[in-house]
């Protein structure tokens, strides 16, 4: 089961959208600890989300956490798998409101970064960590 999970290619650039994705999510995930009331907590209670100071602690906790293995390149493929849930979450609590209220147009601009961490962690489910992560390096050493 951890071959499957570690396995990956060769390519030199995957590297490029694992970073990407980890350093955002992880960026994220700690703003959620650093300012609770806008970007953590604060933010589930507005959403309408019940235990919001539970829920801004676990989404932190995972983004910054599922952040670091990507940026190493470590269980790449588990790590994203959380990550598709939370812009999936995302995108069904705070999107359908904007495009209600302010149109197709806006919603794709206010979404472009959902999008891309969206597609970017379905791509590095499907590839895995690349030649340059501790996921290739297991791999050769028969994990």
């Amino acid at each position: 089961m951890l071959k499957r999970i570690i396995n990956t290619d060769n390519s030199k650039t995957t590297i490029i959208v694992r970073l990407i994705v980890g350093a955002v999510f992880f960026s994220e995930g700690v703003q959620k600890f650093l300012f609770p009331a806008i970007r953590g907590a604060g933010r589930f209670e507005k959403i309408g989300f019940p235990s919001p100071d539970f829920l801004g602690s676990f989404v932190g906790f995972f983004e910054i956490l599922c952040g670091v293995l990507l940026l190493v390149g470590l269980l790449t493929r588990l790590a994203s798998i959380p990550l598709i849930i939370i812009m999936l979450v995302a995108f069904a609590t705070t999107k359908a409101e904007v495009l209600a209220n302010e149109g197709f147009w806006e919603l794709l601009h206010g979404s472009r970064t959902d999008w891309a961490m969206l597609l970017g962690s379905i791509f590095l489910l499907v590839k895995g960590g690349g030649n340059w992560s501790l996921d290739k390096i297991l791999m050769r050493n028969g994990a």
